[in-house]
């Protein structure tokens, strides 16, 4: 099945994906958002296929807001919004950009000496959620 995105559709891709990644740079400890935001930017740059090719780039000129909160507003509802809009046009790439987005939560998180924080962990299942919910 071919999957037919419109510029928008590519918009809340890119937000969904990359503002997962920043949900768990701010919910990361203190010092290792730098490195949370790496990790995970890595896995969503080392995405495949249709979805690997839209969220190959940082979506430009978001203003997120100034706290976790406002970002969160943004972010959580545009994943749903994705997973609705790629499991409407092609399971497949659902599936993809699910896979892709959990094993950047998981790399965010991987940078943490043995467990990673309540915070992020809570942060990291909120995503799970979004993501669950359509």
């Amino acid at each position: 099945m071919a999957i037919n995105l419109t510029d928008q559709d590519q918009l809340t891709l890119r937000v969904a994906a990359w503002g997962a990644v920043s949900l768990m740079s701010a919910a990361g400890a203190a010092g290792s958002a730098h490195k949370t935001a790496t990790e995970g930017s890595i896995a969503l740059t080392s995405a495949t296929g249709p979805i690997g090719h839209v969220i190959a780039k940082a979506p430009k000129g978001i203003k997120y807001g100034k706290t976790v909160a406002d970002l969160a507003d943004q972010v959580l509802p545009a994943l749903t919004a994705s997973m609705t809009l790629l499991k409407q046009q092609d399971p497949a790439e659902a599936d993809n950009f699910r896979a892709t987005v959990i094993v950047a939560l998981e790399a965010a998180a991987r940078i943490h000496q043995g467990q990673p924080s309540p915070t992020l962990t809570d942060m990291a299942r909120k995503i799970t959620e979004a993501l669950d919910a359509a």
